[in-house]
């Protein structure tokens, strides 16, 4: 019995360690990185300290999927604290309690508001993906009202509204986002808003630019 167990631990340690070694192999190597950028000139590995480095390792071995598109570059500049904020950015996408279609949904309605043309670009796909119906997208786009919205939809952009143009919240919009997400959810709601305004900033300042071939969205 005793045999029988050890062997079993030692394969399980085996298939660990495979597994773990395939993963590594599958990470994009970030010597290899090629970042964007426009008024923040594109960096490149050889050009990065040892902090601006370690930063866009963590980016690229993250949960991203090994992408560098967004404010990345220019937080390379501040890499201390562009790791930080990048490692919470990921939080709110990857480690959240919302459901992919309201926080997709947030995100847009934040990159409307700052008329972030890569960041709606790239949010505006992911909603429509998570559930988000066009049409109420398109309203978004258009800075007017969905004239039809599902009630978890209707919360969310409610609460997201009254916050992003009044700078405050109703009771009653407050209310109906926590009667959805719990207080957990209006937290981390209120932190993808906060996150992306962020990223919404850093690009605008950078006039990030768009994917080649692809014209901006937003008037």
């Amino acid at each position: 019995m005793i045999r029988l167990v050890a062997t079993c631990v030692a394969a399980l340690a085996l298939a660990g360690l495979a597994a773990a070694q395939a993963q590594n192999t599958a990470r994009p190597d970030p010597r290899n990185v090629k970042l964007r950028g426009d008024r923040f000139k594109p960096l490149t590995w050889e050009e990065m300290t040892p902090a601006q480095r370690t930063m866009i390792e963590h980016v690229m071995t993250g949960p991203r999927g090994g992408s560098t598109d967004g404010p990345f570059n220019v937080q390379l500049r501040s890499p201390e604290m562009g790791d930080l904020g990048q490692q919470f950015g990921a939080s709110t996408r990857f480690a959240t309690s919302v459901p992919r279609k309201l926080y997709e949904l947030a995100i847009i309605m934040t990159a409307r508001h700052w008329t972030a043309q890569f960041e709606w670009t790239a949010h505006h796909r992911g909603a429509l993906q998570a559930g988000v119906p066009a049409a109420v997208c398109d309203a978004i786009a258009e800075r007017r009202r969905p004239a039809s919205m599902t009630p978890d939809v209707e919360a969310v952009y409610n609460f997201a509204n009254e916050l992003l143009e009044t700078k405050q919240v109703s009771d009653a919009s407050f209310n109906a986002a926590k009667g959805l997400l719990g207080e957990r959810g209006v937290v981390e709601l209120i932190n993808v808003m906060g996150w992306y305004g962020t990223v919404s900033m850093l690009l605008n300042v950078d006039r990030y630019p768009l994917p080649a071939g692809t014209a901006a969205e937003l008037r």
